[in-house]
């Protein structure tokens, strides 16, 4: 059986906590970001934890389970 490999994508965009939760960013910070609010922007820059809900999907894409 060959090793499986982590989804790229995944890698890059969520990393582990010391506790073992899985942290995320907030989308829509990138560009086009003069027709939204300070408030906005800076609620979005912020991070984020992954909801229970798409916990075990994003594992199975990281290679943690």
């Amino acid at each position: 059986m060959p090793k499986i490999k982590t989804n790229s994508g995944a890698k890059k965009r969520f990393t582990l906590t010391g506790t073992g939760k899985i942290k995320r960013k907030h989308a829509f910070h990138s560009h086009i970001l003069t027709k939204k609010t300070k408030k906005q922007k800076r609620n979005l820059c912020h991070s984020g934890l992954v909801h229970t809900a798409n916990v075990d999907s994003v594992k199975q894409l990281l290679c943690m389970k």
